[in-house]
């Protein structure tokens, strides 16, 4: 078959032969390895790069032309410096809601494999929010830290004292592997534990090597500390594995970055690792889905791999949409290293990079079909995919509240609305966070849905943990709302330039509004997964909720239903252009079919997943408001 996109290759397959002429953006560049190659490949009509990619060759391995405007004495910096800061992990941003001339000031986000915050990084990153930030934090949905509000005068001071303190910005964005992610449950029993190292080894693995990050923000010295993943994982011998040449393709002929090129990836790309049943991460939104599979003795045998996940679309354009991730089979551990260098590789070489909307793998699983995606991984790797394993079906938790570890010691999940860890009258939770870290020098977790979770803590110390979070105002798991705990929004208005409408700051009001329409309807005891954007980008993974809210306009919402209540499948688009006063007038009726005609115990999602949206709009326009209650 041949690709209708132009960045993709032109695909043969015969048999077990598989045939490849790639995009033109890669052949004239040296892509491929200087061993004999499995696939067949030829060369594509010569065409023109694309602007973005012409930025990342001419960058120097991510040097230029930041370099020379941090040392302007302007507040900002150029379009082309600001798109290359990215991979240093930072977005220049700009307050949207001030008159006159453009106020800059960074954003920083930290890399943060498994979500893990030392409490020594936790008091780095408080002290840091308040000398050099806008005093708060904030809680992502990929398990890592960001802060706002940083000067451009301030950047290197910033990122050098979390370089030096044995953590990282560097992969936080860009067109790289990002923030690998896994299951915030600090289990202390031997899959868990194997998804937590996993998770680091990924994220060692497919880290950019450029030596650009400690020129700029180190003066071309060591950091003080070595990534704490890093020492972690170090026996693994990751640079031996990233390293290592099967002739097939995967490494390149780059000194720098053999695995990425000086193009990198045409776009960013998402990891996640989780053991069997737990989906509390959102595994199936993920580039590449890694799930532990052990036997009876609780030994690794290997991994169960998806691929081809992801959220982000644009409006009106149907070419671009949110996808969750095919099964593509099993992967034995002897082989997990091969298997994932080749999946990324393929995207490296194959991915469309004429068009950046199209760009992530998700379009080119999608193109191709998973199985012949799956041929096209084999023949970079020489590894034939196992099928899929069976294993336990999955279920959603937030991990918050109470919970024994499995070594005697507890672990707390604290809720954060939508991960603000800010100090706002008697709702002081940054200084609970530091009072909890210095009197117990807690270790943490990021957790996916933007809160956070202490381990390891000893079962005396329950009682005076529970008393700090009381004195500064923070409400026992029991007193949140559970539409609380299962809502997220992304930051949206006023610092994010995509934004079209609110989300963090109004999701509070509409989870109180939903609430009350809830009560009105005698639905009290029913617990709907929402999530809310400011733009159909997709930070929030809105897609894969049971009712979503994505920003469409000044005040106006699309409405998306049916997305699982497990996180397995995406939602459909019901509404264009809802008004922020009419929610309770769009759901009503929803609410009242869902009543009138759920099925037993069967989910809100899944209820609007199986009747449709022809049918939920049919019955809403017949539907008289006030007139069904449970």
């Amino acid at each position: 078959m041949k690709f209708s996109s132009s960045g993709l290759a032109i695909l043969a397959l015969s048999g077990s032969a598989v045939a490849f002429t790639p995009s033109s953006v890669n052949t004239p560049r040296q892509h491929m390895s200087s061993s004999k190659l499995f696939v067949q490949m030829e060369a594509a009509p010569a065409k023109a790069l694309p602007k973005i990619e012409k930025l990342k060759i001419a960058s120097n391995y991510l040097r230029d032309p930041l370099n020379e405007q941090l040392t302007t004495e302007e507040i900002g910096i150029s379009k082309d410096a600001y798109q290359i800061l990215k991979y240093h992990g930072s977005y220049q941003q700009n307050n949207r809601e001030k008159k006159g001339p453009k106020d800059y000031q960074f954003m920083l986000r930290l890399k943060q494999p498994a979500g893990e915050l030392p409490p020594d990084l936790y008091r780095l990153l408080d002290d840091l929010s308040a000398k050099h930030g806008q005093g708060d934090l904030r809680a992502t949905t990929r398990q890592c830290f960001q802060m706002h509000g940083i000067l451009k005068g301030d950047l290197k001071t910033v990122i050098s004292s979390i370089m030096n303190i044995g953590s990282s910005t560097v992969g936080a964005c860009g067109d790289v592997s990002r923030n690998v992610m896994t299951t915030p449950a600090p289990f202390v029993s031997r899959d868990y534990e194997y998804a937590r190292e996993y998770s680091k080894v990924f994220a060692q693995l497919f880290r950019p090597l450029s030596t650009a990050f400690s020129e700029i923000w180190l003066d071309g010295e060591k950091a003080a500390s070595v990534e704490t993943w890093a020492k972690e994982v170090a026996h693994h011998n990751v640079d031996e594995k990233m390293l290592y040449d099967n002739g097939r393709g995967i490494i390149i002929q780059d000194a720098t970055e053999p695995i990425y090129g000086d193009q990198y990836l045409p776009r960013k790309f998402k990891i996640g690792v989780t053991v069997p049943g737990d989906n509390s991460l959102d595994i199936y939104t993920n580039d590449i889905g890694v799930v532990v599979i052990t036997n009876d003795a609780g030994d690794l045998e290997g991994f169960n791999v998806m691929v081809g996940g992801g959220m982000g679309r644009t409006h009106n354009k149907e070419n671009t949409f949110a996808r969750a991730a095919d099964h593509m089979g099993f992967v034995p551990k002897e082989h997990i290293w091969e298997v994932m260098k080749a999946i990324v590789a393929a995207q490296r070489d194959h991915g469309n990079r004429d068009v950046r909307a199209n760009a992530r793998m998700k379009y080119l699983v999608h193109t191709l079909g998973i199985e012949k995606f799956t041929k096209l991984v084999e023949s970079y790797c020489g590894v034939e995919i196992q099928p899929w394993r069976p294993m336990a079906e999955w279920k959603y938790n937030d991990w918050m509240g109470w919970w024994e570890q499995g070594d005697g010691k507890l672990f707390y999940g604290q809720h954060i609305d939508n991960g603000r860890v800010k100090d706002e009258g008697d709702f002081r939770l940054k200084s609970a966070l530091r009072v909890l870290v210095d009197k117990y020098n807690l270790h943490s977790i990021l957790s996916p849905t933007q809160s956070i979770i202490f381990r390891d803590i000893d079962p005396k110390d329950k009682d005076g943990i529970e008393q700090v979070l009381r004195e500064h105002g923070i409400k026992p798991i029991e007193e949140v709302d559970p539409n609380a705990r299962l809502s997220m929004a992304c930051p949206a208005l006023p610092l994010c330039g995509l934004a079209q409408t609110e989300a963090e700051r109004i999701m509070p009001s509409y989870i109180e509004r939903m609430r009350a329409l809830l009560t009105k309807m005698n639905l009290d005891d029913e617990e709907i997964l929402m999530r809310m954007t400011g733009c159909p980008n997709g930070c929030a993974r809105p897609y894969m909720a049971e009712l979503a809210f994505v920003g469409d306009g000044a005040k106006s919402y699309q409405v998306w239903l049916g997305g699982s209540p497990v996180l397995t499948r995406t939602a459909y688009p019901f509404m264009s252009k809802m008004d922020t006063d009419k929610l309770e007038d769009t759901l009503e009726p929803i609410l009242a079919m869902f009543i009138q005609q759920r099925q037993e115990f069967e989910a809100f999602g899944d209820f609007c997943h199986r009747v449709g949206a022809d049918a939920i709009e049919a019955y809403s326009q017949g539907y008289t408001l006030g007139s069904v209650k449970a």
